[in-house]
């Protein structure tokens, strides 16, 4: 299970990384995580109602925990807090939490 996990959050760093040089700062980190948020929704429906334990594990604890970040969203929000960006700070915490 271990290995399962482990090549699926390999897959969802790639996949974050992408998006990350894609989109600029700080829509990178909101798009990963109201998509990788949509999708742990969509996979949790899916593979429980099936009993498909290494696919949670795969899907849900590998591609989607990595491609989402808690800590990235937390420094994202301190940069412009640092700035005297107080506004964008909290609209942007507000969209994260929305999504």
């Amino acid at each position: 299970m271990f290995l399962y996990g482990a090549c699926g959050c390999a897959i969802g760093a790639a996949l974050r990384y992408l998006v990350s040089i894609t989109l600029l700062f700080p829509f990178g980190t909101l798009a990963v995580n109201g998509i990788g948020s949509f999708f742990i929704g969509v996979a949790f429906v899916i593979f429980t109602a099936k009993g498909a334990d290494r696919m949670i594990v795969f899907a849900m604890t590998g591609v989607l925990g990595g491609f989402t970040t808690f800590s990235e969203f937390s420094l994202d929000t301190f940069k412009p807090l640092e700035a005297g960006r107080m506004v964008f700070a909290v609209g942007y915490v507000v969209a994260s939490v929305v999504l």
